[in-house]
Parts: C-alpha cells; sequence; structure tokens
C-alpha cells in the first residue's frame, strides 16, 4: 500500500470518528438535561415506612394523624430530605424486629438507647435527654380529697356491706337464742331481730350499753364469740381506714430513690423502670400501663410511681395536674434516639439533619408544649 492510500485511509476513518461524535452530542446533552431534572425532583417516589406506636408525649395517635416529640423530629428530618414517609402502628417488640429485618425505614418512638438494643440495631444522634423520675401525689389537701374519694369506692362500700351482713348474722342468731327466755328479745319478728342488731353493733364497738345482754347459755356463748371477733374485724377496719387516710402523705417524704424503701411503689411491667427497682431490690407492684399506674395513684393505692420523666410530666400535666406531681431528680440518665436498621447507610445525613433540628429555637418550643417548662 503506497503512502497516498495510508493517507486516504487514515483521512476517511478520521472523518467517520468526528461525524459519529457529532451525531452523538444531541443525545449526550438530552442525557445531560434528563439527569438535572431527575436530581431537582425529590430523591424518589418511594414511601419510607416508619415503626411507631402510642406513647405520649414522643408518639400521640389523634383523628388528625401521629403527633408528638418523636413524630415532629421525624417528619423534619423527612422533609429535608425530601422523602416522604409513612408511619406504621407496632408494639414496641414488633417495631424492633421489624426494623432490624429492614421491614422498616426506622423506629421512631420513646426508644431509649441501650446496650442491648444497640447490639441489634444503629441509632441516631440522641434528639432528647432525660431519665427515670417519681410522681407523688400533689399536696395534703389534695391527698385527703383522694382519700375521701376511696370511701365512696366500691372496695369500701364492699367492706361496709359485709360488716353490717355479719352484724345482721350475730343479730339473728341471738335472736333465735333469747327470744322465749328473755323479755328484752321480743318474739316479734322484727322487734326481736331489731334487738339483735342493735346488741351485735354496740358490742361490736365496745360501748355495750347494757340495756339488753343474753340470759341463755346458748345465747351467752354466742355473745363470748362475738366479743372476740369483734375485736379482730375493729382492728382491720380501723387499719384500713387509717391506711386510706395516709398512704397518699407518704409521698410528702419522697425526694429519692432512697426514700422508696417501704413505700408502696408502682411501675410498668418489663419496663426500665422495673428493671431498676429489681435491681434496687425496692418492692414495687407491676401493672399493664403507665395510665393504670399514675390512675392507682391518685386513687391513694400507691405512695409512688416511677417511670420515664417525660412521660410521667406529659400525663401528669395533661390527666392529673390536681392530684399528682413529679418531681424534678432525675433517677437514671436515659437518652432517647429513633432506631435505625443495622449498616443504614443515611445514618450520617439524618444524624446531620437531627443535629439541625434539635440547635433550632423553634425546637425548645415544641419540647415546652409537650413537657412544659422545666
Amino acid at each position: 500500500m503506497t503512502p497516498k492510500h495510508i493517507f486516504s485511509a487514515l483521512h476517511n476513518s478520521l472523518t467517520a470518528v468526528l461525524i459519529v461524535a457529532f451525531l452523538q452530542m444531541p443525545i449526550a446533552a438530552m442525557n445531560t438535561a434528563v439527569a438535572a431534572e431527575v436530581a431537582a425532583q425529590p430523591a424518589s417516589d418511594k414511601v419510607y415506612r416508619i415503626a411507631t406506636r402510642h406513647a405520649p408525649p414522643f408518639s400521640v395517635q389523634t383523628e388528625q394523624g401521629w403527633q408528638g416529640i418523636t413524630i415532629e423530629l421525624v417528619k423534619r428530618v423527612a422533609d429535608a430530605k425530601q422523602h416522604q414517609i409513612e408511619f406504621v402502628d407496632m408494639s414496641i417488640d414488633e417495631m424492633l424486629d421489624a426494623t432490624q429485618s429492614h421491614q422498616v425505614a426506622a423506629a421512631a418512638a420513646a426508644l431509649t438507647i441501650t446496650a442491648d438494643r444497640e447490639k441489634r440495631l444503629d441509632f441516631t444522634h440522641p434528639y432528647l435527654t432525660s431519665g427515670l423520675g417519681i410522681a407523688v401525689p400533689q399536696s395534703e389537701q389534695v391527698s385527703i380529697m383522694a382519700a375521701v374519694k376511696r370511701f365512696v369506692s366500691g372496695d369500701f362500700l364492699q367492706a361496709v356491706g359485709a360488716l353490717l351482713l355479719v352484724l345482721s348474722v350475730i343479730g339473728i342468731l341471738l335472736w333465735l337464742a333469747e327470744r322465749r327466755h328473755n323479755s328484752q328479745f321480743s318474739e316479734q319478728p322484727m322487734r326481736g331481730i331489731g334487738a339483735g342488731l342493735w346488741w351485735s353493733a354496740v358490742t361490736m364497738t365496745t360501748v355495750g350499753y347494757g340495756d339488753k345482754a343474753p340470759q341463755t347459755t346458748s345465747g351467752r356463748i354466742i355473745a363470748l364469740i362475738w366479743m372476740f371477733a369483734s375485736i379482730i374485724i375493729i382492728s382491720g377496719f380501723t387499719a384500713a381506714i387509717a391506711t386510706s387516710l395516709t398512704v397518699n402523705q407518704l409521698g410528702q417524704s419522697i425526694n429519692s430513690l432512697d426514700d422508696l424503701y417501704n413505700k408502696r411503689v408502682i411501675t410498668v411491667a418489663e419496663s426500665t423502670s422495673d428493671q431498676l427497682l429489681q435491681e434496687k431490690l425496692i418492692r414495687h407492684r407491676t401493672v399493664a400501663t403507665i395510665e393504670e399506674a399514675l390512675a392507682a395513684l391518685a386513687d391513694g393505692k400507691a405512695a409512688a410511681v416511677v417511670y420515664d420523666l417525660p412521660i410521667l410530666q406529659y400525663m401528669v400535666a395533661n390527666e392529673f395536674n390536681e392530684e399528682l406531681r413529679v418531681l424534678p431528680n432525675i433517677l437514671v440518665r436515659q437518652d432517647y434516639g429513633i432506631a435505625l436498621p443495622p449498616g443504614a447507610q443515611e445514618r450520617e445525613t439524618i444524624n446531620q439533619e437531627i443535629l439541625k433540628v434539635i440547635n433550632e429555637p423553634e425546637w425548645n418550643k415544641v419540647l415546652e408544649g409537650y413537657l412544659g417548662r422545666n
């Protein structure tokens, strides 16, 4: 091949390459424009499922949808990242399991960051640092009112009814034994049984007017048994009334965890506070919900309730403001965070957005709205 032929071939090849490159330029420009348009749109149309549960004030299910401290934080982070989110109601165990298995994008409620949970999940930076707290009766005046309420409760009325029944039985037995041998107990049922009831009542109260007394052997045996039984009954009844009047006053001497020994303490079963009380060997009773625990405290059935401080503050402020108060002391520090699936790629960017939100002045207003001024 001559040099002329070689030059001609190279010229033709170069011309072909230039033509192809020229034709590709509009396509490349179009792809660039499309890419820019996509970048300008939200990250994706994907809806991120967020597991949550009803745990005021962190997550509250209302007719208008989910609200609360944690819910507000998640919404603000999602808006900043242009993510669409959907809240899914689950139990605490379901939340953790679904997050660990990547079935949901995150778990957001009253979740404390613990060593055991950190082994299973990733957590964001804490958005709230608080701890366990103690709720006690409000004041002496309110405590007396709570005790008065107990006198019209079902338990108290049942006790009074049982006492009247016993008085009636003893009165009838004594009348049956005395009616034919003692003029003080008329054979006429209405008058005779009435006299028997009167005698059993004054004997039980140790007043003993002496206007009526059994004369038969069987009547005196009944009287002797009733005298000893009355001592036991009156002692138990007096103790019950004293407990009703004083159990709430025990809360006035509670200022720290050490004051809970030998007090009637209630908490929620299988909670962090339940574990703490067990570790400290503080005797306590557990219930299913914090609402049940606080209701028992307001009714005078306990001296204190131990639970998460933010939840106690919210519940007392909104439902038990006149009956209860929350001590300002923090028993054990707790950090609240959002749980993410293990190895979550967006953890760093989420943390950055969380730090931006919680350092804004508006965030303090959100906390005050749910927890009040501390």
